[in-house]
């Protein structure tokens, strides 16, 4: 049991081997304490004024006497916990037992992957509200970051108490009190009701059963949300419990095989929609302004990327029209994100201070409530128009690329006969991603099988055509016939879906394959007029224009692909397309420097470090250069600067370039 412990779900409280800590009765004192237990980094002390003191004499004296008493309660003679260096302010709690970081880290590991025994101790954390009790007056800082972090540890309880319930023996007194406290957190939540439905079914308690139900209707009523899939679940529990065997259950089986496996009589009522979607959902939850109002630069904001997002086309994104309306209704984001069944929910803030313009985001996964990704974007608005465009940029392509990291994540640990379309189509990007003939091959397997589920799939089609591009690009196969077969594949993508910016860079990489310039660039560019934030697109623009377009052109898409997708997993083709740009300017040492970032990326593969082998050749850094050419000769004994230059489509002068970098060391 570690020594200090605080206490920040429910009341504030400090003890010591188990002696509560007194504190003065200063409101901003807990405040302080609580917000500076949470920063995940120093925070400034300017900052902590702004957050905390309503524009007092003295807001900076107040601030030094708040942390001499944190320091009497907090520090020991051989232990520092309150630091501050400079202007900056934090706290150590290393060894400490604090509640709300113990939720935090478990929620951000996954509440799905704990055992019951970690399941019953968080929930037994969960004193009360964060911060019980606790407000202060006349202060919109910190008064909007204690109500998000009050909706987030309810959204974390009821995800704990969820995951406990399936967890326990079917009907145990135990599930039956966290049913009810599932319920009374969540109380919209139509799994939460469905669950305290049939376990009281089960134990015979039809009136008590009826009498909930006629109370939930109410409730969502009063809301106006839609009833009737709790009002058809309850009749699917009612019947099946009239027909059930009298014999009991094994004392083994759980609570989440009771009320969440459906039976042969329950293929589809139990649930408004299906039980596995064919592609995940987000909602954009308008973001907030500083003074924790809406409108003006976070409407707008919010506007654009839900708009950004729509045109990626890579999942389903909830219209305007629908968070804007529940927002107005002062609904949580969590509770707005399962009223709207969506897998992810988005959120921000908005602030102007010390004339930078800093926008905060937060995405979090529904159903556990865990945060799996979080960002700050800081500039100075000199063109508040240029500034809101570039930030928008970088929110939208992180959230498409967290987001389908996480799918593909998930879809990893499902047995492979078990996948939906959606999760077939993400366990092949996982593998493709790998650039090998062996994981390429069984990425075409799971595309193939993605469109036997769904043959509607556009980007499914664009992956299998990525797929046969990488067959004929790295000669693993018969380049004419995997060329063939990409642009069949880029067709079919077409066909399904002549709006989807996958489709056409699927098509413009095909057209290359094919020696088709010209028509290459305008699917590429098609693509990113579809949707200006499709990395990929920017990056294909980039390669094709690297060898015989315009090289200036290819650094400037390149360099946009990547702060777009800074970890994009193609991130050393960009590199790459870089280095060929330079050298087809003459500028052979900055072709070098971009070259070797390229090899240095993990999954880089041969191609890559025989960039890097000619432009280090060029650069005149010959010793270098000999090592990547003996690097590549060590899987391909026989390489040439003939393979080098038939892979790619040179223009006669970077042709020319490139062979005289080969004879340099021995390739030529």
């Amino acid at each position: 049991m570690p020594g200090l412990s605080v206490r920040l779900l429910g009341q504030l409280a400090i003890t010591r081997n188990g002696v509560p800590m007194a504190l003065p009765a200063s409101r901003k004192l807990r405040a302080l304490l609580a917000y500076l237990a949470l920063a995940p980094h120093p925070v400034g002390r300017s900052r902590l004024c702004e957050l905390l003191w309503d524009v007092p004499n003295d807001p900076r004296g107040e601030l030094r006497w708040c942390l001499s008493k944190l320091r009497g309660a907090l520090d020991t003679p051989d232990q520092r916990r309150v630091r501050t260096q400079d202007d900056m302010v934090a706290l150590d709690l290393g060894g400490c037992l604090v509640d709300a970081l113990e939720i935090s880290h478990a929620a951000a590991h996954g509440i799905d992957k704990l055992d019951a025994e970690r399941l019953r101790a968080l929930a037994e954390l969960f004193a009360g509200d964060f911060l019980d009790g606790l407000e202060v007056e006349r202060n919109p800082h910190f008064n909007s970051w204690l109500i998000g972090q009050r909706r987030r540890f309810r959204s974390v309880h009821a995800a704990v108490l969820e995951r406990l319930v399936a967890s326990l023996p079917t009907d145990c007194d135990e599930a039956t009190a966290h049913l009810d406290k599932w319920v009374e957190l969540a109380p919209f939540d139509g799994r939460a009701h469905t669950a305290l439905l049939a376990s009281l079914a089960r134990r015979g308690e039809i009136a008590a059963a009826e009498e909930h139900l006629a109370g939930a209707a109410q409730l969502f009523q009063s809301e106006d949300l839609d009833f009737v899939p709790l009002r058809t679940a309850w009749r699917v529990i009612r019947d099946q419990q009239s027909a059930a065997s009298p014999r009991p259950q094994p004392a083994c089986q759980s609570t989440a095989s009771q009320l969440m496996t459906p039976g042969p009589a329950d293929s589809g009522p139990l649930d408004s929609g299906p039980l596995e979607p064919s592609h995940a959902s987000l909602a954009v939850m308008p973001f907030i302004e500083e003074s924790g109002l809406r409108g003006g630069l976070a409407d707008g904001l919010t506007h654009d990327i839900i708009t950004r997002l729509a045109k990626l086309r890579d999942f389903f994104v909830i219209a305007r029209g629908s968070v804007f309306a529940l927002a107005d209704k002062g609904i949580a984001p969590e509770e707005a994100g399962r009223r709207l069944k969506v897998d992810y929910v988005a959120t921000g803030t908005v602030r102007s201070m010390a004339g930078r313009l800093i926008v905060g985001v937060e995405l979090v996964e529904v159903r556990t409530a865990r945060i799996v990704w979080a960002e700050t974007f800081e500039h100075r608005p000199d063109d508040i128009f240029a500034v809101l465009d570039d930030i928008g940029d970088s929110i939208v392509s992180s959230i498409s690329v967290e987001v389908e990291t996480v799918e593909r994540n998930r879809a990893l640990l499902k047995a492979p006969n078990s996948l939906n379309a959606w999760e077939a189509y993400h366990r092949g990007l996982w593998h493709m991603y790998r650039f090998t003939q062996a994981e390429n091959e069984t990425a075409r397997h799971f595309f193939a099988r993605a469109l036997q589920l769904d043959p509607t799939f556009a980007r499914a089609y664009a992956g299998l055509s990525f797929t046969h591009w990488q067959n004929a690009f790295q000669r693993w196969g018969d380049r004419d016939r995997e060329s063939a077969l990409a642009f069949e594949s880029a067709g079919q993508s077409l066909l399904v879906d002549d709006h989807n910016p996958a489709a056409h860079w699927a098509m413009g990489r095909a057209l290359w394959l094919r020696g088709e310039q010209e028509g290459s660039l305008g699917e590429l560019e098609q693509a990113v007029k579809l949707s200006p934030n499709f990395a990929l697109g920017h990056y294909a623009l980039s390669f094709v224009h690297s060898q015989s377009g315009d090289p200036k052109a290819a650094i400037s898409s390149s360099d946009h692909s990547r702060h777009l997708s800074p970890f994009d997993p193609l991130l050393f083709g960009m590199l790459g397309a870089r280095a060929m740009s330079h050298v087809r300017l003459g500028q052979f040492e900055e072709a070098a420097v971009w070259a070797l970032k390229a090899a240095a990326r993990p999954n880089a593969h041969s191609i890559i470090l025989a960039i890097a082998a000619h432009c280090l050749a060029l650069a005149g850094r010959l010793d270098e250069a000999r090592g990547f050419a003996a690097a590549i000769r060590k899987t391909l004994p026989d390489y040439r600067a003939d393979d080098f230059i038939g892979t790619f489509r040179f223009e006669p002068d970077a042709e020319a370039l490139f062979r005289q970098g080969a004879r340099r060391i021995g390739l030529g």
